[in-house]
């Protein structure tokens, strides 16, 4: 079992209640919002299984599960808006941001389809955005000395 994709199946699987097939639901709206999506598994240690990663021009979200949640947690959705209230956790934080979904709990399919070509859109600009040089680095100071 190599591929991400059945490391997920299999998750999914092994669950084999309502985190699993929210986990499932949470994943196919997550494909379905971009199709150019790519599944990885991630983080896999001897105290921990793995999580599910969902990638687009780096990290759009994790898939993790616990025992009282789902969380999908945004690698970058402190700076996504969210007009619809979906993140609900990690709210203190400076960069990531979650959704934790219980036990019988809906989500707004439109509303993270939404969050998540957002942040899919943002992956893209951070990617193509040039690189800075910081001074000090050899190629900025080399260039300083060029100029003199």
């Amino acid at each position: 079992m190599d591929s991400a994709s059945a490391r997920i199946d299999e998750r999914i699987t092994e669950l084999g209640d309502w985190r699993g097939k929210t986990l499932a639901r949470m994943r196919a709206i997550v494909h379905k919002a971009d199709p150019g999506i790519v599944e990885e598994w991630k983080w896999q240690k001897a105290s921990s299984p793995g999580t599910p990663v969902w990638s687009h021009s780096g990290i759009v979200c994790t898939g993790e599960t616990y025992k009282s949640v789902v969380k999908l947690t945004f690698a970058r959705g402190a700076a996504l808006d969210d007009p619809s209230g979906l993140f609900n956790s990690s709210l203190e934080g400076n960069v990531r941001r979650a959704i934790d979904i219980r036990e019988g709990e809906t989500i707004d399919a439109k509303a993270l389809t939404a969050l998540l070509r957002a942040a899919v859109a943002l992956n893209l600009e951070v990617t193509s955005r040039p690189k800075a040089k910081r001074a000090g680095s050899k190629q900025a100071t080399g260039a300083a000395r060029r100029k003199r």
